[in-house]
């Protein structure tokens, strides 16, 4: 059973070594490839849940190489549900792709795979290290899929993109030098142990070793004010990989929880609090200048991507009270977001490609194709990202408000998170009566795919049916936070009893 764990990196992995050596063979083999990996990795997640479901930790020793010393694969419930989201969402964002986007570019199904790669092996990794190198390999990937299609506005975003992102890197080699120079070991469950019985006169570079981690998984979930590449980058990129880079954000934020829950959450002054001290008031501010952002965008696309930047507000502010209730409303949110972020993003692209003039730009107000059926899809996808009933965005900002609640801050959550819910519904009636309501339709509409569209509409309605089945996925949540708040449990999982023993006498 442990074997499997190493599948949703294997197989991705080989699947684009695959299509990068046979390049030259025929692009429905490409896509019946990507087609059948994908849809393994959504089988792979559900399996991971089932399995990540009994509250144990399930490893894999690559080599049989016993942790610390060799490389390790952890599997709890934070990770499953990462894992999941990621392989439905990356099957959907496939599917619409092969609608001809994936044709625009070369080598896109073979780079596809390997940002699944990257994307699986950040959730699963139990080494800090191996944490750099997937994200190294899933920032390589999306750089050449962020300039898929070419253009202009591609090779400016990307370049933007790829510097910022550079810099990242370097201060996360930085801050690994620094943990390993004091600490010997770079083992996630290792390292919390020492670091908890660091000498005082260590203490001081701990922390700022970890203020520079949280300025890389910062610039990786766009926290103010590392977050300005985002919008132009996201803006660019076509719709299927705008749609998945909607997961992007989130490797920060699950980096964030990992690290900063386990790492240095240990000792009696845990060396958290400093960075914790920093996220929430970054946090308010982030989720402040989504909403500015939101309402001043001049496309679809922008306004999307801006609300990305208003979600990871959102989930920083709410994961900065680190309470089981308030961790466990933060991941609904998550895949809640990461979902209607996605849908966003494919159907500014149904709408551009239905218009005569400034695809899904907000200043042209000609008519569009096909207007009350795409107006009824944008008019749910619009409710769902709102937040209003009966979708899963109102469930979890509901969840969010009864946590932070009970916080004595938790009223400047409220404020803010309103306001910007408000702001939403501003940009996107505006968008809706301006696209929908006052033109009349093209006199010969361009051809609308159903494909495509169907997709769209189902992801909307799987957003429904998250909140149906709200209860027990709450449920899930609240236990993966429970298990995120427990990191004695995850250091027993990963390391030998004997070592834990030898360590926790040694002076």
């Amino acid at each position: 059973m442990n074997h499997a764990l190493i599948l949703p990196i294997l197989l991705p992995l080989i699947t684009g070594a695959g299509q990068l050596l046979f390049y030259q063979a025929p692009f429905a083999l490409q896509r019946l490839l990507g087609f059948a990996s994908t849809f393994w990795l959504v089988l792979l997640g559900i399996w991971c849940l089932q399995v990540a479901g009994n509250g144990e930790h399930l490893v894999y020793h690559a080599g049989d190489w016993p942790a610390p010393f060799g490389i390790v694969l952890i599997l709890d419930r934070l990770s499953a549900v990462m894992l999941a989201l990621t392989a439905v969402l990356g099957f959907c964002c496939l599917l619409y792709a092969s609608n001809g986007g994936d044709q625009r570019g070369a080598h896109f199904h073979a780079l596809f795979q390997f940002q699944l790669a990257g994307l699986n092996g950040a959730f699963l990794t139990g080494d800090l290290f191996n944490l750099f190198v997937f994200f190294e390999i899933l920032l390589i990937a999306s750089y050449a899929l962020l300039l898929h299609g070419g253009g202009r506005a591609r090779s400016r975003a990307g370049l933007h993109y790829v510097i910022i992102n550079l810099v990242g890197s370097a201060l996360f080699l930085i801050a690994l030098g620094t943990l390993y120079g004091l600490t010997g070991t770079l083992n996630m469950a290792d390292l919390a142990q020492r670091v908890a019985q660091a000498p005082p006169g260590d203490v001081p570079l701990l922390a700022a070793a970890s203020l520079l981690l949280l300025v890389v998984f910062g610039v990786k979930a766009a926290i103010l004010p590392l977050l300005f590449w985002l919008p132009r980058a996201y803006s660019a990129a076509s719709a299927p990989v705008a749609a998945l880079f909607a997961i992007m954000t989130k490797v920060g934020i699950y980096a964030i929880l990992r690290v900063f829950l386990l790492v240095f959450a240990l000792g009696e002054a845990p060396i958290n609090e400093t960075a914790w001290g920093w996220l929430w008031p970054l946090a308010l501010f982030t989720l402040a200048l989504g909403g500015i952002g939101v309402l001043g965008s001049n496309s679809l696309r922008t306004l999307t991507a801006y609300l990305v930047v208003l979600s990871v507000g959102t989930l920083l502010a709410t994961i900065s009270f680190a309470t089981q209730e308030s961790l466990g409303a933060a991941l609904f949110y998550l895949i809640h977001s990461t979902g209607m972020t996605a849908v966003f993003f494919l159907l500014a692209d149904l709408l551009g490609q239905q218009r005569e003039e400034g695809y899904d730009n907000f200043t042209a107000t000609g008519p569009i194709g096909h207007r009350w059926l795409l107006g009824t899809v944008f008019f749910f996808a619009a409710i769902a990202m709102v937040g209003l009933p009966p979708f899963s965005g109102f469930v979890s900002k509901a969840w969010i408000l009864q946590a932070s609640a009970q916080e004595s801050q938790g009223f400047w959550l409220w404020g803010v998170l309103l306001a910007a819910a408000l702001l939403t519904l501003i940009a996107v009636s505006r968008t809706g009566s301006s696209w929908f309501w006052r033109p009349g339709d093209m006199a010969r509409p361009y051809p609308l795919e159903r494909g495509p569209l169907t997709l769209v509409s189902s992801m909307v309605g799987l957003n429904g049916l998250l909140a149906v089945f709200g209860e027990p996925v709450m449920g899930y949540l609240e236990l993966t936070a429970q298990q995120l708040l427990d990191p004695h449990a995850y250091i027993a999982a990963v390391l030998p009893e004997a070592f834990v023993a030898r360590q926790e006498v040694a002076p």
